[in-house]
């Protein structure tokens, strides 16, 4: 976002009449696989993406924190004199919740302006929530010259918070730690339960993984995502445990013959129980080297979402079964909560752009509209930038 960046220093200098003191930026991420897994205290599997935000601050005398976006028309703000509580415009409030998160952690905020700017697409599954409240975690700390005093794991589950409180979305713990935790060239394994986290190599020269975005916009915050967390904990409590991760797949079997379990509660908890067991699957795959497995898990994953936890749609299910027809590709499938978003397409790279553009016109022809396909690679986490 080089070029960007030049623009995003002239706007802030026009809004706020000065230069900016300091940039920082915080990655987009895709979830190679362990999807609806986070919520149940078990492991997912995700990379940042080189899609970011970034926000640039500066700071000012008195004791209000704005907030302007080149994505948003309308700024948002905070009184830190006054107790901070949700708002409008909507948008700020994942900026508000962070801000109110830090303060609680023994954080002395100071006033300041902030002005993001993102290329990670709104509503495609890739937390763009997330790169946002990271981003204005790391601005108001570095405003306050406290950049790195919340250890990482405190700050990803300040972060969560405010998306869960001042939002009203119930993520889980994973987009905020793998935008602040991420290290390029791997993939981030995460126990959500512990918050242990492990490094695993995602970077042969050999494959691309593609994002296909159907442009279907998701809301975690709608009706389907806590659904399927309510489901997945009565299924949780009707088998006598704290989460669905301490279930082995054998209970499950033994659960459903019993009548435990049954309907719409034993299809969640099915899909569960084997994604964490996919999950574990691929990382071994993939320190392995052994890609062609992990496109077989990858399927399953799809397949176990769209079947059992009944969150893929039309177009998702297109992308993956447009993949399956090409040569050159390992495995494809949805990430992200669902209900939209994007879809994951690992592939040779020597067939990658050839690849993209059979997706893509499969897609229009199907669909009458475009399908934008970027590939992406394991990027860093969040960080500051030099202007």
């Amino acid at each position: 976002m080089s070029e960007d960046l030049g623009k995003l220093r002239t706007d802030f200098e026009a809004v706020f009449a000065r230069p900016a003191a300091g940039a920082v930026r915080a990655p987009g991420r895709v979830n190679l696989i362990g999807e609806h897994t986070d919520y149940n205290d078990r492991f997912v599997l995700p990379i940042a993406i080189d899609r970011q935000t970034v926000a640039l601050y500066a700071t000012r005398d008195d004791r209000i924190i704005s907030f302007h976006s080149r994505q948003a028309d309308a700024p948002g703000s905070i009184d830190l004199t006054q107790p901070i509580t949700p708002g409008e415009p909507p948008w700020a409030n994942y900026c508000k919740g962070v801000a109110a998160g830090l303060i609680a952690a023994g954080v002395k905020l100071v006033g300041c302006d902030v002005m993001f700017d993102s290329n990670v697409p709104l509503g495609g599954g890739l937390s763009s929530s997330a790169a946002l409240e990271v981003a204005a975690a790391l601005a108001m700390l570095a405003a306050a010259g406290r950049l790195g005093a919340i250890p990482d794991q405190e700050l990803a589950l300040i972060c969560q918070k405010a998306e869960n409180e001042f939002a009203g979305a119930p993520c889980g713990i994973m987009d905020q730690s793998v935008a602040i935790m991420a290290k390029a060239g791997k993939a981030l394994l995460l126990d959500c339960r512990s918050g242990k986290t492990r490094h695993v190599p995602f970077d042969s020269p050999d494959v691309v993984l593609l994002v296909a975005d159907t442009q279907v916009k998701h809301d975690i915050g709608g009706a389907g995502y806590p659904l399927r967390r309510r489901q997945s904990h009565a299924a949780a409590e009707k088998l006598a445990v704290r989460a669905l991760r301490d279930v082995a797949e054998r209970r499950l079997a033994d659960a459903a013959a019993a009548g435990i379990l049954a309907g719409k509660e034993l299809m969640r908890a099915r899909h569960v129980v084997s994604e964490i067991a996919r999950t574990l699957q691929a990382v071994e795959a993939l320190e392995a080297g052994d890609i062609m497995l992990f496109g077989e898990l990858m399927y399953a994953s799809h397949e176990s979402l769209r079947d059992d936890y009944e969150v893929s749609c039309e177009e998702l299910d297109a992308i993956v079964e447009l993949a399956e027809r090409c040569d050159g590709v390992y495995g494809a499938r949805m990430t992200g909560g669902g209900f939209g978003g994007c879809a994951i397409i690992l592939a040779d790279a020597r067939n990658a752009q050839a690849i993209g553009e059979s997706i893509a016109a499969g897609f229009a022809e199907r669909f009458g509209r475009r399908c934008p396909i970027f590939p992406t690679r394991p990027c860093a986490g969040a960080g500051t930038i030099r202007l």
